[in-house]
C-alpha cells in the first residue's frame, strides 16, 4: 500500500536540509506551523528526528507542568470487553472483525461481560473499554436475529445497557468504542460512560475511495463521518479519545491533514482529551499481510509532530505494546505523556499478537526517563467535572478518584454502585425561586460559572468567523426583483431573494409595500395576539448555547428550578385572568427526568384542564426521547396523551450547521431539528416555525432558512405561524467574547420580515414579530411590511430579558391594542392555533 509519491526516508547520516532545519528551527521557537513545514518534519530522522523530539518534549513537560502535574506519566488500568467482533466494515489491515461461522456467539452474552468486568476489578482495574464493530447488525443477519432475540434494537443499545449493567455490578467505569454515532446515539450513551472514543486514522479520501486501499468498502471510514463524529461528541460535551494510524498508506501531505483535522476540532470544542498516534503493524491473515511495520523512526516522527502541533495541553498517546520495552522510552522522547489502557488482565484485542508490558516494568522505564508513573480515570482530570460528566456518574467516579489530582485513587477497588435515570419526578429537583434568582436587571452575575467549559475557545470561534468568506452581495436588478415578488411571490429565485433581502431606501419600502399587500390579501387587517403566560421552569442547563444567556449551571447564584405545584400554579393564576396558552419551556438540566416533560403537562391540565399548553422546544424532544429510551414519535405521543396541544418551533435559531455550530456548541443538528418538526406534525402536534439571526449569519442564511421551512410546511402543512426573533446581543456570551455583532440593523429587520411573507407566501399565513425583541416602535413598522401577529401577552419572560432586552416581560391587551392602532389597523384576540376565542365567561378582563 506504499504510495510512489512518499519520498523516501532520509539516510541517517545525510544532511538536514534547508527546509528541515528552517522547519525545526521554527517547531523550536514556538512558531505555528504551516502543512508544509508539518510535512517535512514528518519525514525527519536522524540528527533531525532527535532535534524534533527534543522539542516535543519539551513541549509536553510545559503541559505537565501547566496542568500541575509535572512530572507524571499517566496510564489507565483496565479490562477490554469485546462485545462484539462482527463489523459491517472491511477495513484491510483488521484481525479483530471476523465472521458469524468464526466466534461462538455474534455478542458477548451480558453474564460473559461481567464475568470479564468482576475480574477486572478484583485486580484493581478501574476502566472498561468496550471495543466492538460497527453497526454489525447491518450487515451480519446472525447478528440482527441475535439483538432481536435479546430485545435490543441496535447495538448500541446493547452497549448501553451492558454499561449500566457494569456501573451496577462492578464499579468499573465504561470507556466506549462503538465507532461512528449520531448526535442523537451520543447524546443517550453519555449518561452511562465518562469517555467515549473512535480513531479518526487518517482524512485521506484517496484511502477510502481507490479500489484496492485499505478502507474501501468499509462505509464507517468516510473522513467527512469520522469528522462529523467528532465534531458531535465535542458539541455534546463527551470526552472523546480519537487519533490516527500511522503507516496504512497515507502519504506525508495526507498524514499532516488529518494532525491538522484533530487538533481544528479540538480547538473549536474542547472534546478531544487525548489524541493517540499508533504505528501500523502487519498482521496474517489479511489483504495487507504483504506490507511492512511501519518504521519505528517514522511513527516516532508522526508521534513529536503531533505534539508540537497541538501543543502542551493536549495528552499524547502511544501505545507501549507496540514496541519492545526497551524502546518505550522512545515513546517518552517523542512527547508522550499517556500510555493509554494496559491491561493485566485481557489482551489487546486490536493488536493481539503484542502483549501488554507488566506495569512494574512499565514504570521502571518510565522512571529511568525521569518521570513518574502514575494510573488516571477513563476521563483525564480536567474532565472529571460537569458539563463533561454526567450527573449520574458522579458517584462512581468519586469513589475511583484521588480529589487531590484528579487522577486515580490507586489504592481503591471497584465496587457497583446503583445507576439511574432520576426517578422521583421533577420534584426531586431541587430548586430556587425564581423571583429571588433574577433581578430587576435581569441578572447578577455577569456569566455561567463554567463559561470556558460550556462554550469552547472562543478565540478560535473568532478566527473562524473572521475567516469565513462573507458571501458576496448579488447586486442584482433589484426593479426585477421586486416585480418577480409581486408576481409570483413564493417563486422568487435564490439571487432575486437575496437581493431584496439586502434591500435599503425605496426599494426597501416599494418590498415592505408588496409584503404589506399580500398579509391583507391573506388574513386581512386584523393584529392578532393570544392571551398567554411564558413558564420557563429551569434556567439550569449543560447546553452550550452561546447565544443564551439564560442558561446557569445548578450551582450558579441565578440558577432556579420551579416545582411542579409551582408551575401548575402559574398556569392557574393566568388562567384566572384570562389567558387561554402557557408556553413552556426550560433548560436540559441534568437531573431532570424523561419522564418529567409528560408529568408537568399533566399538572397543568389537572389543575385547568381548558388550558391550551403549548411547550417543549425540538431540543427538549430529543432530550426527553433519550432520556426515557423512547423513539421521537412515541415521546411526543406520550406528552399527547398527557394534554400538550402544541409545541414551539424554537431551537431553530439559523437551520445551517456551519451557522449553528459557531453559535451553539451542544445544540442538535438541522436534521434533528427537521426531524423533531415532521414527526411532531405527522402525530397530530402543531407547530410554529422561528429564526433568530442578525449574529454570526448572513442574508443568504436567512434566504436558505425560509426555503427550508418552505420545504417543511410543504410536507407536513403543520407550522401555524413563522416567528421571527431579532438577536439580542446584550448579556449574550457570543457578543461579549468578540464573535457576534449586535444584532440586526433596522433595515434588515424590516426586510427579513417582509421577505418572510413573500417567500413563505401560500404556505404559512401568520407572521409573527416580537414585540420583547423589537419593541413598540419596531413592531410598528414590521406591522406595516407584512406582518400580521404580534405574538402573545408572556405576562413573565426571562430568556429575552437575561439577554437583557430592554422591552419588559408582560403587554396588557390594552398595551397590544395600542400597537396594532398605531399601525392604523384593529387587533383581535386569537386561540394558539389562530381560531377564534370562544366568548364565554373566561375573560382577559384583568389583563385589559
Amino acid at each position: 500500500m506504499t504510495d510512489p509519491q512518499q519520498p523516501p526516508a532520509t539516510p541517517p547520516n545525510a544532511p538536514i536540509s534547508t527546509a528541515m532545519r528552517r522547519a525545526l528551527k521554527r517547531a523550536d521557537d514556538g512558531k505555528t506551523l504551516d502543512p508544509a513545514e508539518v510535512e517535512v518534519l514528518l519525514s525527519a530522522s536522524g540528527s533531525a528526528l532527535e532535534q524534533l523530539m527534543s522539542t516535543a518534549a519539551r513541549v509536553r513537560d510545559q503541559g505537565l507542568a501547566d496542568a500541575g502535574r509535572s512530572g507524571i506519566i499517566t496510564y489507565s488500568k483496565k479490562v477490554f470487553i469485546p462485545l462484539t467482533r462482527l463489523c459491517r466494515d472491511r477495513c484491510h489491515y483488521c484481525t479483530f472483525a471476523t465472521t458469524p461461522g468464526r466466534v461462538h456467539s455474534p455478542y458477548l452474552s451480558p453474564d460473559e461481560v461481567l464475568e470479564i468486568a468482576r475480574q477486572g476489578a478484583a485486580l484493581g482495574c478501574k476502566e472498561a473499554l468496550f471495543t466492538l464493530g460497527d453497526a454489525p447488525e447491518d450487515r451480519w443477519d446472525a447478528a440482527k436475529k441475535w439483538l432481536e432475540e435479546a430485545g435490543y434494537d441496535s447495538t448500541l443499545d446493547y452497549v448501553r445497557a451492558m454499561s449500566i449493567r457494569v456501573l451496577e455490578e462492578t464499579g468499573l467505569l465504561p470507556h466506549l468504542n462503538p465507532g461512528v454515532m449520531s448526535w442523537q446515539n451520543l447524546q443517550r450513551l453519555k449518561p452511562v460512560a465518562p469517555s467515549m472514543g473512535m480513531m479518526l486514522e487518517t482524512t485521506s479520501r484517496r484511502l477510502f475511495e481507490e479500489k484496492g486501499q485499505p478502507h474501501y468498502g468499509s462505509p464507517d471510514k468516510d473522513p467527512a463521518i469520522r469528522l462529523r463524529v467528532l465534531e458531535d461528541a465535542g458539541r455534546s460535551n463527551v470526552p472523546f479519545t480519537s487519533g490516527l494510524l500511522i503507516g496504512i498508506g497515507e502519504n506525508l501531505e495526507e498524514r499532516a491533514d488529518s494532525i491538522f483535522a484533530l487538533r481544528k476540532i479540538a480547538r473549536q470544542y474542547g472534546g478531544i482529551q487525548e489524541v493517540i498516534i499508533q504505528g501500523f503493524r502487519v498482521k496474517p491473515d489479511t489483504a495487507m499481510r504483504n506490507d511492512a511495520d511501519v518504521p519505528l523512526e517514522e511513527w516516532l516522527a508522526a508521534i513529536a509532530v503531533t505534539r508540537v502541533v497541538l501543543g502542551p495541553r493536549m495528552r499524547v498517546q502511544a501505545p507501549p505494546n507496540l514496541v519492545d520495552l526497551a524502546e518505550a522510552r522512545l515513546l517518552l522522547d517523542a512527547g508522550v505523556d499517556d500510555f493509554g489502557g494496559v491491561s493485566p488482565l485481557t489482551p489487546d484485542h486490536v493488536n493481539p499478537e503484542r502483549p501488554w508490558p507488566q506495569i512494574d516494568d512499565l514504570a521502571k522505564v518510565t522512571a529511568d526517563a525521569g518521570f513518574t508513573l502514575r494510573e488516571r480515570l477513563t476521563a483525564h482530570p480536567e474532565y472529571l467535572r460537569e458539563p463533561w460528566l454526567d450527573p449520574r456518574l458522579i458517584s462512581h467516579v468519586e469513589a475511583l478518584v484521588d480529589p487531590e489530582t484528579g487522577l486515580a485513587n490507586e489504592s481503591a477497588f471497584p465496587k457497583g454502585l446503583p445507576w439511574q435515570e432520576p426517578d422521583g419526578g421533577w420534584d426531586s429537583v431541587g430548586r430556587t425561586d425564581l423571583h429571588t434568582a433574577i433581578d430587576t436587571e435581569g441578572r447578577r452575575t455577569e456569566t455561567r460559572s463554567d463559561f470556558d467549559a460550556a462554550y469552547g475557545d472562543w478565540d478560535v470561534l473568532r478566527e473562524d468567523v473572521k475567516n469565513r468568506v462573507a458571501p458576496e452581495r448579488i447586486q442584482g436588478d433589484v426593479k426585477e426583483a421586486l416585480a418577480a415578488a409581486e408576481r409570483d411571490p413564493a417563486g422568487l429565485s435564490d439571487a432575486q431573494a437575496l437581493t431584496l433581502m439586502t434591500a435599503t431606501g425605496p426599494a426597501l419600502d416599494q418590498l415592505a409595500k408588496i409584503a404589506d399587500d399580500l398579509r391583507k390579501a391573506v388574513v386581512g387587517d386584523d393584529v392578532t395576539y393570544v392571551v398567554n403566560r411564558n413558564i420557563n421552569f429551569t434556567n439550569v442547563c449543560y447546553t452550550g448555547c452561546r447565544f443564551c444567556a439564560f442558561a446557569q449551571r445548578r450551582t450558579d447564584a441565578d440558577a432556579y428550578s420551579l416545582s411542579m405545584d409551582e408551575v401548575a400554579q402559574r398556569a392557574e393564576e393566568a388562567w384566572v385572568i384570562g389567558a387561554t396558552e402557557v408556553c413552556m419551556q426550560g433548560g436540559i438540566h441534568p437531573d431532570l427526568p424523561g419522564t418529567a416533560y409528560a408529568d408537568l403537562v399533566r399538572a397543568i391540565k389537572e389543575r385547568v384542564p381548558e388550558m391550551h399548553v403549548h411547550a417543549y422546544s425540538p431540543m427538549e424532544i430529543v432530550n426527553g426521547s433519550v432520556r426515557t429510551g423512547l423513539s421521537i414519535e412515541d415521546f411526543l405521543i406520550s406528552v399527547k396523551e398527557a394534554g400538550l396541544g402544541s409545541i414551539p418551533g424554537t431551537a431553530a435559531e439559523i437551520l445551517d450547521d456551519d451557522v449553528r455550530w459557531i453559535l451553539t456548541k451542544g445544540k442538535l443538528p438541522t436534521a434533528s431539528w427537521i426531524e423533531v418538526i415532521t414527526t411532531a406534525h405527522k402525530v397530530g402536534l402543531p407547530s410554529s416555525s422561528t429564526m433568530m439571526y442578525g449574529h454570526v449569519d448572513a442574508p443568504h442564511h436567512w434566504v436558505q432558512h425560509l426555503r427550508t421551512i418552505a420545504a417543511v410546511q410543504d410536507q407536513t402543512g403543520g407550522f401555524t405561524e413563522f416567528v421571527l426573533l431579532p438577536f439580542i446581543h446584550t448579556n449574550s456570551p457570543i457578543y461579549l467574547a468578540g464573535v457576534a455583532r449586535p444584532g440586526p440593523t433596522y433595515d434588515e429587520n424590516r426586510a427579513v420580515h417582509a421577505m418572510s411573507r413573500i417567500m413563505l407566501h401560500g404556505r404559512i399565513d401568520n407572521i409573527q414579530c416580537s414585540w420583547v425583541k423589537l419593541g413598540t416602535d419596531g413592531c410598528v413598522d414590521v406591522l406595516n411590511g407584512g406582518v400580521n401577529d404580534i405574538g402573545g401577552t408572556l405576562m413573565e419572560e426571562t430568556i429575552s430579558r437575561m439577554a437583557g432586552s430592554k422591552h419588559g416581560s408582560r403587554k396588557s391587551i390594552e398595551e397590544l391594542t395600542q400597537m396594532a392602532t398605531a399601525a392604523g389597523r384593529p387587533a383581535r384576540q386569537r386561540t394558539t392555533t389562530y381560531g377564534e376565542v370562544p366568548q364565554t365567561s373566561h375573560t382577559a378582563l384583568e389583563l385589559a
